[in-house]
Formats: C-alpha cells, structure tokens, sequence
C-alpha cells in the first residue's frame, strides 16, 4: 500500500508541458516529490488523515516559473526606495524621489525609469536630481542598470573614482549622466548590509512567489547576498530556489574553496561564472557591428562624434573574454556573458567556439542576445550555447519604439528572434532581468510579438520559462515540467494563458508550491 501524500491538488487543468504535452485532473505530493498524476478519482487513493487537499477549482496548474536572469536584490530595494518603472517623465521621476525622502537615510535612491516611452525621451541629469535634493546624494538608476543620473552632491563625491570616457558631458561639463564603470562606485557606496539585506531578499523573493516564480538563476557581484540566501535557506526561510550566478572578479575565489558549477544544496547552488561583454541599447553602449540609427555623441573632451562612427563599447575586450573562458571553462566552471549587440554576440560565440570541446556538457549561456543574423543563429546552434533571454524586451521592438529609435527599421526586426533560435534547435531560457520582475508579463509579450521571427506559441513560451531555464541551470531532470519523481514546484493561474492568450499578462496566480510547501495562495 502507498504511503499517503501531504498534499493533493484535485479539479485542476495540468499541464505537464512534456513534449507532447498531456493533461491531468489531479496530482499527489509526498516528501517534495510529485507521486501521482491521474484523475480526481485516482489521486484521492493517497489523501490520508493528515494529507492537505485543496480543490483548484478548475485552475491551470502548470511548473513553476523559473526566471532565468534576475537581480533580486534592485526588486528588493524598489519595493524599499523609489519605484520608477512608473513615472511617464522627468517630472514624475523626481516627484517619486521625493515622495522616497527618509530623514533616516543619507541617500536618495530610485530604481528603474525607462525614458524610452515619454513624450520627453531624456535621461535625467545632475540639474533635474539637484532639485530633489543639494545637499544628500541623489541617484535614479535607469532600468538597465548600465545608466544612472546623479544629483551635484553625488557626482563631486565621487567623480574621481569614475572613468572619463563614462561620465557624460556637454560643453566639456559633467552632465549628471552616467554609463556602464561610471556606476561602480554608486553600487559600492550604497551596498546594504547583511541584515539590510536580508529585509531587501526576504521582500524580493516573498514578491517572486506572488508572481509564480520557484527558482532564480541570481546574478551577484559584490554582494553578501550569497551568504544571506544560505542563511535563508538553512533556516528554512527562503521559499524559492536561488541559482548563483557569480560574477568573474569571484572565480579566483571561488575556485580556491573548491566550489564549482551545481555545487550546494536543494535550494541554494552555485551556477556560471558571469561577465559582460557590452553594454545597453539605452545607454547606446551595446556593441554593433554597424554604427547606431540616432543621434550624436559628445566624448569626454567636449568633442561631437559622429553617428555613422558609433559602434557601441566594449565594457570587456574579446582577447579578455577569451582568456576568462579558457579560464573558467578549465576549471569546470559553466560561463555566461552579457552578450547585447551583434557585434558583441559574435565575440562571445568566438570564445566559446575556441574553448569548449563538450558545448552540450558545458552549457554555456549568452544573457539577452538580442541582436542576431543568420550568421549568429547558426554559430549558435554549432556552438551548443544556451540562448538566456528576456521576452519582456518585446515591448522595445513595436514600431517608433527603442530599437526603431537606436537601431532603424531593418535592425529591429532582427531582434530578439525567439521563434527562429528555437526553430533551429537552440536552447532557449527565458529570463526577466528584473525588468520588470514577472514571467506572464514576458509571455504575453513573445505569444503577441510584432513579428513572425519574435513570436511563440504559448506553449512554447511557458515552456522556455519552465523546462528551457531549468536545462539552463543543469535542473532538467527534477524542474521545469510536472512528472513524477520531479520536485512539487508548482504554480496555478486563475484563467487558460491559452484561452487568453491575447491578455496573458491580466491573467492571475492563485497558487505558488515550492518543493510541495505553498508558499503563496491568494484564493
């Protein structure tokens, strides 16, 4: 006779998301592990006296959303500072700061405007931010993390320790904007610690489960934050699974106490050795192989250049690249790199071309790949490289939007091409990069992306939120579908992302279960 379950999910719509796909009524859970899949009927043979039931009510039940590429650490700090993913201007970006003034705090710290919508398409400058404050620093970072404005006060304390050539200026004069290394010392200066810290992961995670969102593949660099997801997790506090990501100024250390790629336990694992190669589209720092559709830039020294002579940045140079993935690839390491640009993502497939001699054991990773040719597609498939990408881009791509105003017409239609990566086999993971946090919202936006060659049926999607990022994270054979003998990360939504497939993103979670431990229920 069968022991009894813990829990039991009954009148559910599952979907397995296996290839084919199949459905079920009902399923049991015992000791973390899904045991039975079935009907109704079926699965009550193992409902014991102590076994939680709950009835979903005609739910969909599908795995749990894994989020390939996230930091939650800026989720946590714009539930605590300012949140301005929704300011619609200048002007709604500085009354949200001031509305984050705490007279218990020395910084004044925004979190992700995106300009790229307002009537006014700016950055913000030094002169916007010194009207929020001229006497504490003030610094409202734009969503890609790779720009931030800063007020007076911030920039005169830290000027010195910023490149030049990331500093903007007009007529020779700090403007207040600043890109890629430029930050370094802002993130440096504002690193909470590890009882801030805490407070900041506890209420990104608790959020991430909201959202249907059982494992994270976290990128961290500088941070207490794998310690303070340990601790989390020994004290069975942590309610999903983090996969560290750690940056490549970690590998010295990281190979020196003899941790590796899946080292750790069921819910905290070391992952990939992560760097950049370039920067953004909107800092217009993400490397081409052809020069940017707008604009001007004007360097350091005051001088204009050209937009026919703008190409982007490299934030890591190709030679170094290459020697950080012979490096790590000769430790065992998995690699994976910020890899924006065309440009950039052919530099990043040469170093994985002349390195890894298993690609499928390797499973190395490109972050966003958001401009490719058919040139790339193909380097990638021969590479064996996984494709970890970010669906909710898509709301760049419409016509007159970001990639019409940085790239052109012809350029952005080439991006972000889902459809045709995984029409050629290769390994697709979605990812939200925190931008926002919010699988369903990715996947309404790739099922009703602008062209054939973005597009994906919506199985497809859930499964590259699903099975794709779980193949990413080495996790295939106990996440990313609904089998038995996988661990019970599950989530419920409360409408058919099928059925709704034009409103995916109004569509609810009722229900989140990590490991067979609900650890959301809004019903």
């Amino acid at each position: 006779m069968s022991a009894a379950a813990d829990l039991v999910l009954t009148n559910a719509e599952i979907h397995t998301l296996t290839d084919p796909d199949e459905t079920y009524e009902a399923v049991a859970i015992r000791d973390g592990e899904i045991v039975r899949l079935g009907t109704d009927y079926d699965v009550t043979f193992l409902a014991g006296v102590e076994t939680e039931e709950i009835d979903l009510d005609g739910h969909v039940l599908l795995p749990g959303f894994i989020d390939a590429h996230t930091h939650l650490e800026m989720v946590g700090r714009r539930l605590v500072h300012a949140d301005l993913s929704e300011a619609d201007s200048p002007e709604g970006c500085l009354s949200l700061l001031d509305d984050a003034v705490n007279p218990d705090r020395e910084w004044i710290l925004g979190y992700g405007y995106d300009e790229s919508s307002w009537a006014e398409s700016r950055l913000l400058t030094r002169e916007d931010l010194d009207r929020v404050s001229e006497d504490r620093p003030v610094v409202a970072f734009r969503e890609d993390l790779h720009t931030a404005g800063v007020n007076s006060v911030a920039l005169d304390r830290f000027h010195e320790e910023m490149p030049d050539a990331d500093v903007r200026t007009e007529s020779g004069e700090p403007t207040g904007v600043l890109v890629e290394e430029a930050l370094d010392p802002l993130f440096e200066a504002t690193e909470p610690g590890r009882e801030e810290l805490q407070d900041l992961l506890g209420a990104a995670t608790e959020r991430a489960t909201e959202l249907g969102i059982t494992s994270v593949h976290e990128m961290v660099r500088g941070s207490q934050a794998p310690r303070v997801y340990r601790d989390l997790a020994r004290e069975g506090a942590l309610p999903i699974r983090v996969r560290l990501n750690y940056w490549s100024d970690h590998l010295d250390g990281l190979t020196e106490i003899g941790l590796g790629t899946n080292h750790g336990g069921e819910f905290v694992r070391t992952g990939a050795i992560k760097t950049y190669t370039d920067g953004s589209f909107g800092a217009r720092t993400a490397k081409l192989a052809e020069p940017y559709a707008d604009g001007d830039t004007e360097g350091d020294d005051g001088v204009t250049t050209d937009a026919a002579e703008d190409t982007g940045q490299w934030v890591v140079a190709p030679e170094d690249l290459h020697d950080l993935v012979r490096r790590a690839d000769g430790e065992g390491f998995q690699m994976t790199a910020h890899a924006i640009g065309d440009r950039a993502i052919e530099a990043t497939l040469e170093a994985y071309e002349a390195k890894a001699d298993d690609p499928e054991s390797a499973r190395h990773r490109i972050e966003h790949a958001e401009l490719l040719n058919e040139d790339l597609i193909e380097r990638f498939r021969r590479t064996g490289a996984v494709a970890s990408v970010q669906p909710n881009f898509l709301r760049w791509a419409e016509e007159g939007g970001l990639y019409d105003q940085r790239l052109g017409e012809r350029r952005r239609k080439r991006t972000n091409r889902y459809a045709d990566l995984l029409g050629s086999d290769i390994p697709l993971a979605f990812g939200s990069d925190c931008m926002p946090l919010g699988p369903l919202y990715g996947i309404h936006r790739v099922v009703n992306a602008p062209t054939e060659g973005q597009r994906l049926p919506v199985t497809e999607a859930l499964r590259a939120y699903t099975h794709g990022a779980a193949y990413a994270g080495f996790d295939e054979d106990r996440l990313g579908t609904i089998e038995t003998g996988k661990q019970a990360d599950l989530v419920a939504l409360d409408r058919s992302p099928w059925d709704y497939s034009e409103d995916i993103e109004d569509v609810d979670v009722s229900l989140t279960v990590v490991d067979s431990r609900i650890v959301y229920n809004s019903r």
